[in-house]
């Protein structure tokens, strides 16, 4: 059984923020398979579906971001699962422009709470992660207030592309393995293009 986690905040004023990526990954992702992300379990909202043959699990915990971890490790255990393995995490990063989607399979935290949390429940970084970039065009002095305020209107077409790319990443990664999806999402946003077969 696949885990696939997206990363947000509980409330329908979190909804539509750049902090909730994660969450409208999920979503996205249930939207196309045509099931509902509404089953309570292990601190999270759940759905059971298929993707690529393999059988998922698409997950969005109800803990608030800096206590991810306590859902990501009951939904490891109850499902039998191993992190390295079978787990798949979807969340923003400050550090890309908006747009952006980078796949990992290790690496820190570089200061998300979520991830520092899941991090921190699961005592390893040997998972996989798609990380939605939702950088600002321009600095600003507040983060924290920045990840919670909703998406401008302006945005909401580029927030749509990436939310098809992150669920294409998703099935891409479970067809072709981890590999073939970071050769194609990760380079085909550094060049603006998809990288040509060579």
């Amino acid at each position: 059984m696949k885990l696939i986690i997206g990363l947000g905040n509980p409330g329908i004023e979190y909804q539509f923020t750049p902090h909730n990526l994660g969450f409208l990954a999920i979503d996205r992702i249930a939207n196309n398979l045509g099931v509902e992300v509404r089953n309570r379990q292990c601190r999270a909202l759940t759905a059971r579906a298929e993707i690529a043959g393999q059988p998922v699990i698409l997950a969005k915990p109800e803990t608030f971001m800096n206590l991810s971890g306590l859902s990501v490790r009951e939904l490891l255990a109850e499902y039998q699962a191993d992190a390295t393995r079978d787990l798949i995490v979807i969340y923003d990063e400050l550090d890309f422009p908006l747009g952006t989607i980078r796949i990992r399979q290790r690496g820190s935290s570089a200061g998300h709470n979520g991830m520092e949390s899941i991090l921190g429940a699961l005592g390893t970084d040997e998972f996989l992660r798609i990380r939605l970039g939702i950088a600002p065009e321009r600095n600003i002095e507040d983060t924290v207030k920045f990840v919670v305020a909703p998406f401008r209107k302006a945005q909401l077409k580029v927030v749509d592309e990436v939310l098809d790319m992150a669920a294409e990443a998703v099935e891409v990664i479970l067809k072709e393995g981890p590999a073939a999806a970071m050769n194609r999402f990760n380079r085909k946003n550094e060049t603006g293009e998809e990288p040509q077969a060579t």
